[in-house]
């Protein structure tokens, strides 16, 4: 079995749990390749000692890995996701951060999950992306133009609102004014859409979420599209520029310039582990259950 290993270190709290991970799949004879940058961070802070092969490009993982365990939080899972792209080699997100709805494994019992991992007693939930082009070009965009999460538009350099011109398989829907406007995945229906006010999704849904910022119109609601629909968007405001961000990744964008959004030709395989699903997950991060009248 190969897997890779990408990460991000959250102080002292995360070093028992990488320690956990390299000992079991170094007990259990597994070919680990490590990013170089995490590798390279274990060495400095002597994690780990020995000598293993890396990667630094989505070029390098191809079919021969049979999956790629990212150590973090969801962010450390989105920037996995663009190492992954369009190789189908699935994701195991381990928790060491805090709030995180992908990183579904718990850093308690970590010993137990990785052995059904080995075992290959996982499911893959087949997650959908968005893709963003830009009229006129935007060098910012070109390489990774995709995201897991969401795709948003929100103000730059000013406190005023922006419009955003919103187009629906080329059939107009709205002006929205409003600070900006999110087109977000199931995935990252849980994320920022949830905290502007927009609906959770199951993974598993053919839908998208369009959601806006603190919307001046107050009849401007969160709309739930078909995921096969193309999202057009056209911003203006005082100033110049505006940002759009997928995921974590932020450009600035000129006024002028049209914003075609919709589901990439391809989409990242997540594992999911039994007994940690997606329901549980929500139950447990949004404390559902926990009122004493239950």
């Amino acid at each position: 079995m190969k897997i890779a290993i990408y990460g991000q270190y959250y102080q002292n709290s995360t070093e028992p749990i990488i320690k956990d991970i390299f000992v079991f799949f170094n007990r259990n004879n597994i070919e680990l390749v490590i990013e170089s940058n995490f590798l390279v961070m274990l060495h400095d802070k002597e994690i780990v000692q020995r000598e293993y092969n890396t990667f630094s490009s989505h070029t390098e993982l191809d079919s021969s890995f049979d999956m790629l365990v990212s150590i973090g939080g969801d962010g450390t899972i989105l920037r996995a996701a663009t190492l992954v792209r369009d190789s189908g080699v699935p994701i195991l997100g381990i928790n060491a951060g805090r709030l995180g709805f992908l990183a579904t494994v718990q850093k308690e019992n970590i010993a137990a999950f990785l052995q059904i991992v080995i075992d290959k007693k996982y499911t893959l939930s087949k997650r959908t992306l968005l893709s963003l082009s830009c009229t006129p070009p935007n060098q910012a965009l070109q390489d990774i133009n995709f995201a897991m999460n969401e795709i948003s538009v929100s103000r730059k350099d000013t406190t005023s609102m922006i419009t955003i011109d919103t187009y629906l398989n080329g059939e107009f829907l709205n002006s929205y004014w409003a600070d900006g406007l999110i087109i977000s995945t199931p995935t990252g229906s849980t994320g920022y859409s949830l905290s502007c006010g927009g609906p959770i999704l199951t993974p598993d849904v053919r839908s998208l979420v369009i959601t806006p910022i603190a919307p001046h119109n107050l009849n401007a609601r969160p709309l739930v599209i078909p995921d096969e629909t193309e999202i057009e968007l056209r911003v203006s405001g005082r100033e110049e520029n505006y940002l759009v961000s997928l995921d974590s990744r932020i450009t600035s964008v000129g006024n002028e310039s049209i914003l075609t959004i919709k589901k990439t030709p391809f989409k990242i395989n997540m594992v999911e582990i039994p007994d940690e699903t997606f329901l549980k997950t929500l139950r447990s991060k949004l404390l559902w259950g926990e009122d004493k009248r239950n």
